[in-house]
């Protein structure tokens, strides 16, 4: 039997998907065929991927799972077009990309943390204030009980999930401040933080390390506790795309692995799990 689909709902936070058994293939030699699913997509869902697939792999070493993280329009794309079996994508479908007929399995959710760099004595910023920043009406730290120094604005690339996500949830969708520094990844925003005194910048809550410093949002810190409570708002989910009638049942497997108690437990590590 297929895994049965549904669109992911951010406001819900939850994907109901039922209990299912699969035939699969076997070798010659009476065990399972090797098999290699290709996923591409999202830099920021793409290290709870690898996460997954290792996991996942070690349990059937017949399974081989290639992630690729080039963006969530790669992966909504390359699913799409078959270029992958299994895209990936921080952000919820657009109304074109919904009429691509994508199956979407949400397998966790994820807070975009505003980070800074650890030595700016600043704490914390209101949703208008993070918005006032990234559209330029505020453009030096003094302003928000900060020191007199400039703010350099950190941004994601065009297309990417996590500035599409975040612009929207923030509300200054196509309204980044010229000048606005764009790294096409994760990595490349938090390490210009991370060696910029001056700078902000946003990133999945589950990629932050020591070398940045996550601002409180009204008061409220970016941890999982708090985005599963409701407390903290600035989040989105991270969702799996593929075309029901074309994956292999290898495919199907690791899909319904993905909202099984083992995965989750490792979505909970850095993320929050949706049952």
């Amino acid at each position: 039997m297929k895994i049965e689909r549904t669109v992911a709902l951010v406001a819900a936070m939850a994907l109901l998907v039922p209990a299912l058994s699969f035939a699969g293939g076997r070798s010659e030699s009476g065990g399972p065929t090797q098999y290699t699913i290709e996923v591409t997509g999202s830099t920021s869902v793409s290290p709870l991927m690898e996460s997954f697939a290792e996991t996942y792999s070690a349990a059937h070493p017949h399974v081989s799972i290639n992630v690729s993280g080039t963006g969530s329009g790669d992966g909504i794309t390359g699913a799409n077009t078959g270029v992958a079996e299994l895209g990936m994508s921080s952000r919820s479908l657009r109304p074109t990309e919904l009429g691509f007929g994508l199956d979407v399995l949400t397998v966790a959710i994820d807070a975009i943390a505003v980070i800074v760099h650890p030595d700016n004595p600043v704490s914390g910023l209101s949703r208008d204030q993070v918005r006032q920043i990234y559209t330029g009406e505020i453009t030096n730290w003094n302003q928000v009980g900060g020191p007199d120094r400039p703010i350099a604005v950190v941004s994601r690339e065009p297309g990417s999930g996590t500035r599409g996500a975040f612009e929207e949830v923030v509300d200054f969708v196509d309204r980044l401040v010229s000048g606005a520094i764009e790294f096409d990844g994760t990595g490349g925003v938090r390490a210009s933080v991370a060696g910029n005194l001056n700078a902000i910048g946003y990133i999945s809550l589950g990629s932050i390390t020591h070398e940045v410093k996550a601002l409180d949002i009204e008061g409220v810190a970016a941890t999982g506790a708090n985005v599963t409570s409701g407390a903290y708002t600035i989040a989105r989910p991270f969702l799996v795309l593929y075309r029901q009638e074309k994956t292999a049942s290898e495919t199907d497997r690791f899909l319904e692995w993905m909202v099984s108690p083992e995965a989750q437990a490792i979505v909970e590590r850095n993320y929050v799990r949706i049952n």
